[in-house]
């Protein structure tokens, strides 16, 4: 099998090393903010003389090779900047480099001006959507900005619950989204019971959602790709942040130095006090509440061609809290990553990143029930090394390439009474390659094909996952696009909807096969009118050999590891529509989703009571068949702003149910025994979900020390209860159902000063 694997990899590096020819001319660099020196990702560069150009990548580095020599316009633009150009000479057979510096649109006191759709729309390919960072910190949020709530207002992305930060994608569950952090796999990002993500926005420069049929480079998942890049510290001068709320707050500084930049952020709850009073009146109230978030970036400029970075990031939540007289329930989770990488430019055409990544991610609840204890104790440790190469021989083509190789340990406990229930350790040595190719046969066309290996030793798996997709432009402002491909995932997450402390990662192994899924997007980018935008996707998508706890298994203990499983399969389908307007005082953006997603275990809705192993297509509780969300944003004046999100979807399912019996004189029983009869699984539905949230914001000056932002919001403006689940009292006959609501009206303020 490694023999095998080591061929594609040297098959796949043969066209890096092709002699090119030198009669034409290039030009290289890297693309920065003017203030920061942040690199910018996804910029778009074009020479307009002869209609050429590229985007910068994830390090922030472009490059346009084989032109003819001479004179040129280079511009360049990126979302929220202004349009740079410049006149260049290029030469015949060398390279120039030429890095560019874009002015945030916010340092020319002119009128208000963002980029057009035109201009931004090579950041739209098919599935992709770039989340900006600016705009999560100014829409209305449930006590804080957070990453995942602003990435559940885009189409395709749904919310479980007011609750829970959880990414529903495309009709795939959370495990189904892989997540890097600088390029390290985050297991389980959340905190506050998954309430919000542990990504803080005063750290993070560049946020990208891939939905689905992604290419090559990217695997693991059988659903998305969700990237998050760090800032690297401002190259200039010495800045920071700090911001004040109800349930938390945030600082961060970062700096230059003689050789490169560096960043600190900080976030840590202050609920504290409030529980301390809420102690005094309130039954059940944590007797033990924090959570925080280190985050820290150092950079090193070795060479104009050297780049090294360390980035790592640090989270925990420590939850206390009484359930009964003689009840108690502690959650610790939290997670631990470190990227250490080097970038490097090996001539204008070739580009590398080598990048060594741990990860560490664990939760260990501990119950005690009158006395007797009940622990958990779920790690992951995850260490890898990555080689990343980017080739761009001439115009038509752009070759990447690239291996990961890790080793994966995951183990898990339970204990009952201070004896071991359950204890299972598992692992697992996985190497991936890939090869990709995008290939612009005119300025009309554009395909890119990829096709990535993986093996995984527990199991000796060993799995192939071909990629492809394609574009046409008839004109300029339309853009028809499809894509399929082939996904395949080793990893499983039992999740709880009550606390993120509970959930629990498994793994395949002998006997339980990884998962493996087939994606197929359609799709259509246009710019109906300048400044705004309007796309349709629709796709379809397979799920088979999942495999999870099974819920049937009475007693785990003794049991073999592939025992203690079911395996089912299921699908998704839909279409999501997204119009934007991005020019004016006056912008936002409506999205909305029609999506169907269905899953099929052994023993659910089973047609045959007495034969457990038939079943029938169920909706699993996240399906919700409309989705429509609308955001606003507009500039009363050069001080105050006012942003709005309506939300509104489909009741999620439910299972409803049906009546109680009792049963009188048993013999191993001396009392009655309750009977309950439910419906199918998840038949019924919740009322609908819709609330409106706003955000009124004032721009002003802490004490000629620096900028100060005060932040008004309203959650839930007209206060829907809208319905989370029902509760049922048995005692009662005929049996009573409660409502048990999600939030009510929530008033929230907040103060953040840029210094």
């Amino acid at each position: 099998m490694k023999l095998k694997l080591l061929l594609f990899i040297s098959l796949a590096l043969i066209p890096f090393f092709k002699a090119m020819a030198q009669d034409n001319a290039s030009v290289n660099g890297f693309i920065t903010d003017s203030q920061t020196g942040e690199t910018l990702l996804m910029a778009n560069i074009a020479l307009m003389e002869i209609n050429r150009g590229t985007s910068s990548n994830t390090s922030g580095y472009y490059t346009i090779t084989n032109i003819p020599p001479g004179n040129y316009t280079l511009a360049a633009s990126y979302i929220g900047f202004r349009r740079f150009e410049a006149e260049i000479e290029l030469e015949a057979g060398k390279s120039l480099r030429f890095d560019i510096e874009l002015i945030p649109e916010g340092v020319e006191m002119e009128a208000i001006y963002v980029e057009s759709e035109a201009e931004r729309e090579e950041l739209r390919n098919i599935g992709t959507a770039q989340v900006d960072i600016e705009l999560i910190k100014e829409l209305p949020s449930v006590i804080q900005p957070d990453v995942f709530r602003s990435i559940q207002l885009l189409p395709g992305v749904k919310a479980a619950s007011d609750f829970s930060s959880g990414l529903y994608i495309r009709g795939g569950s959370p495990d189904q989204t892989l997540i890097l952090l600088d390029e390290t796999t985050v297991y389980n990002p959340s905190h506050f019971f998954g309430f919000f993500s542990t990504f803080n926005p005063d750290a993070v420069k560049d946020v990208r959602l891939y939905k689905g049929g992604y290419p090559s480079e990217f695997g693991g998942r059988i659903g998305s790709v969700l990237t998050i890049f760090n800032k690297d510290g401002n190259r200039n001068e010495t800045s920071g942040a700090v911001s004040l709320g109800l349930l938390s707050s945030r600082a961060s500084i970062e700096g230059p130095y003689s050789k490169g930049s560096w960043m600190l952020a900080v976030r840590r709850s202050t609920l504290e006090p409030l529980l301390a009073v809420l102690r005094q009146s309130v039954d059940n109230v944590p007797d033990k509440f924090y959570f925080y978030d280190i985050n820290g970036k150092l950079n090193f400029d070795a060479t104009p061609n050297d780049r090294l970075s360390l980035a790592f990031y640090s989270g925990n939540d420590n939850v206390s809290f009484p359930f009964q007289e003689d009840g108690s329930i502690l959650l610790k989770y939290g997670n631990q990553t470190v990227t250490a990488q080097w970038r490097r430019i090996f001539t204008e055409k070739l580009f590398g990143t080598f990048t060594a990544t741990g990860s560490r991610y664990f939760n260990q609840p501990e119950f005690d029930i009158a006395g007797t204890p009940f622990e958990r104790d779920n790690e992951i440790y995850d260490f890898s090394l990555k080689a990343d190469l980017e080739y761009l021989p001439n115009e038509k083509h752009t070759f990447k390439a690239g291996i990961w190789a890790g080793n994966l340990n995951l183990s898990f406990r339970d204990r009952f009474d201070n004896m071991d229930t359950f204890n299972e350790r598992i692992e697992s040595q996985y190497l991936s390659a890939f090869f990709q190719n995008e290939w612009r046969p005119s300025n009309q066309w554009k395909f890119t094909g990829g096709i990535r290996l993986n093996s995984f030793s527990e199991g000796d798996y060993l799995r192939l996952e071909p990629r492809l997709s394609t574009e046409f432009r008839p004109i300029q402002k339309i853009r028809f696009q499809a894509a399929y491909g082939r996904y395949y995932q080793y990893l499983t997450l039992i999740t709880n909807e009550a606390f993120s402390g509970f959930d629990l990662w498994l793994t395949s192994d002998e006997g339980i096969s990884p998962a493996y899924g087939d994606q197929f997007v359609i799709g259509a980018k246009t710019v109906p009118f300048e400044g705004y935008g309007f796309d349709v996707e629709i796709y379809y998508r397979t799920m088979r050999d999942l495999f999870e706890l099974d819920p049937f298994l009475n007693d785990a203990a003794g049991q073999e590891y592939s025992e203690l499983f079911r395996v089912g399969k299921g699908y998704a389908y839909g279409l999501e529509a997204f119009f934007e307007k991005q020019v004016g005082r006056f912008n936002g953006f409506v999205g909305y989703t029609y999506g169907v997603t269905r899953r099929k275990f052994p023993g659910f809705n089973s047609p045959i009571l007495d034969d457990p192993t038939q079943a029938k297509f169920y909706p699993p509780k996240y399906d919700r068949t409309h989705d429509v969300n609308v955001t606003a944003s507009y500039r009363l004046s050069d001080r105050w702003s006012l942003s709005a999100v309506f939300n509104y979807a489909t009741g999620q399912a439910y299972t409803e149910p049906l009546g109680r019996y009792q049963l009188s004189d048993i013999p191993w029983d001396n009392g009655d025994r309750d009977v309950f009869v439910v419906g199918n699984v998840n038949a019924a539905r919740l009322p609908s979900y819709h609330r409106l949230d706003l955000s009124f914001s004032r721009q002003g000056t802490f004490f000629n020390l620096g900028e100060a932002e005060w932040q008004l919001q309203i959650i839930n403006v007209y206060s829907r209860r809208n319905i989370w689940f029902y509760n049922y009292d048995f005692d009662e006959n005929p049996i009573e159902r409660q409502d048990v609501t999600l939030l009510p009206i929530l008033p929230s303020i907040s103060y953040t000063v840029n210094f």
